[in-house]
């Protein structure tokens, strides 16, 4: 297998990861990029569906009786203008929803992700003797702004092509040396929840000079913000993982007047779903009890709405304990790590795997990074660009064909022939 995915790399793959790295596109906006996934995959020899849930493609690769195992890959890029100093770096610059021009780059490694689902489709498609059943191969939109998955679902995905019986997917770790697989630790926990939420103080205007023939918003909303912060110190148990985030505050246009609104933007992250509830009805609690306390009107409270999210990802257990056992059985025990979780980041492919789905979910990091540059930064040398970073940089070499053999890996095993 692996002779045959750097094979593939060398004539057909790394050409691909470079085209998709040159021409990013933003989330929900993903047209030529969908174009060139549902071509390669009809090439490969998927059945292809394309539109579904905005610009979602979805391949169907038949072989016989057997279980449906769903591969997926997002495919979106991020607003940042590229520094990376790669010969192939972005240049692009695409008008997004909101009608503002912006710089577009792959910052998060979502073109490694897309050109390994092609590497995989061509494998399977070439190697039918080792497998038997059927694999969805889904190409999702807007992961980055954490969308993509449930518009998918919304568009019928598991009542369209059928419910699966496994769903899996990897996503590039840059910081992780290249050669390594990322598997959860025995809590199953891949990446937290997540979800946006925004908050609108209203006020009464005044001059400056006379705050007290006003309601100041931006007062208001200062211990809003600080109030906030409480929540996570003085109510959620001090050994569950949580953060609030207020990423954005705006308000007013002058220095001497009191504006009328002002305007909070909230990432809230937690790792179990009980705690996600009370975060989220804790904030509108402080926020319309803080304005309460300052004599706003009833007809004036905050408006809190939450414009988005995702639940945390977490892999299914049985699952996992297979798959781990068969990728180190591949790749040998050193190759396979156990992720230690450092931040609350967020995953949507959780909506695909949720509990009520019913759906086995295994989601796996594959490092990205060459050994000897964080060596070097772990000596003092430049540090390892982080993802969504202007300077976000991988092997693609070694994260496509890594990707691609361990997520075929998973697949001849689920789907070995009777």
């Amino acid at each position: 297998m692996a002779a045959a995915i750097e094979a593939d790399w060398d004539g057909h793959l790394a050409a691909l990861f470079e085209h998709f790295h040159r021409n990013p596109e933003l989330s929900f906006m993903e047209v030529q990029t969908a174009a060139r996934m549902a071509a390669e995959l009809r090439e490969a020899g998927a059945e292809v569906t394309e539109n579904v849930g905005g610009t979602g493609v979805v391949g169907m690769l038949r072989n016989g009786e057997g279980p449906l195992v769903m591969l997926r890959a997002d495919m979106d890029g991020l607003p940042l203008k590229e520094d990376s100093g790669l010969d192939y770096a972005s240049t692009v610059t695409q008008v997004d929803a909101d009608g503002v021009q912006y710089p577009v780059m792959h910052a998060c490694g979502h073109d490694s992700h897309i050109t390994a689902l092609v590497g995989i489709a061509r494998y399977l498609a070439a190697h039918t003797d080792e497998w038997s059943g059927t694999v969805m191969l889904v190409v999702q939109p807007a992961e980055e702004r954490l969308g993509g998955a449930r518009a998918m679902l919304e568009d019928g995905l598991y009542d369209r092509f059928g419910k699966p019986d496994y769903a899996l997917a990897f996503h590039s770790a840059a910081g992780a040396p290249v050669g390594t697989i990322n598997i959860a630790d025995s809590s199953n926990l891949v990446s937290s929840s997540s979800d946006a939420v925004d908050i609108v103080v209203h006020g009464v205007g005044a001059h400056g000079a006379y705050p007290h023939a006003g309601r100041d918003p931006v007062y208001i909303g200062a211990e809003i913000v600080t109030g906030l912060q409480g929540i996570v110190s003085r109510e959620v148990a001090p050994l569950q993982p949580s953060v609030i985030t207020v990423g954005m505050f705006n308000a007013g246009t002058k220095r001497n007047i009191i504006p009328d609104r002002a305007e909070l933007q909230l990432t809230v992250r937690s790792n179990d779903p009980a705690v996600r509830a009370q975060l989220l009805e804790a904030i509108e609690r402080v926020a319309v009890g803080t304005a309460r306390a300052h004599g706003i009107d009833e007809d004036m409270l905050p408006e809190v709405t939450h414009q988005y999210g995702t639940p945390a990802n977490i892999n299914n257990d049985a699952l996992a304990r297979r798959l781990d056992t068969a990728l180190r059985s591949a790749f040998g025990e050193d190759a396979v790590v156990v992720q230690k979780q450092t931040g609350m980041g967020a995953e949507d492919f959780a909506y695909f795997v949720t509990e009520d789905t019913g759906v086995p979910g295994y989601f796996i990091g594959i490092g990205g990074t060459p050994l000897e540059d964080i060596e070097a930064a772990a000596n003092g040398g430049p540090p390892v660009p982080s993802h969504h970073s202007p300077f976000f940089r991988i092997d693609g070499e070694a994260t496509v064909t890594l990707g691609a053999q361990a997520l075929i890996t998973a697949v001849l095993n689920l789907a070995a022939p009777s």
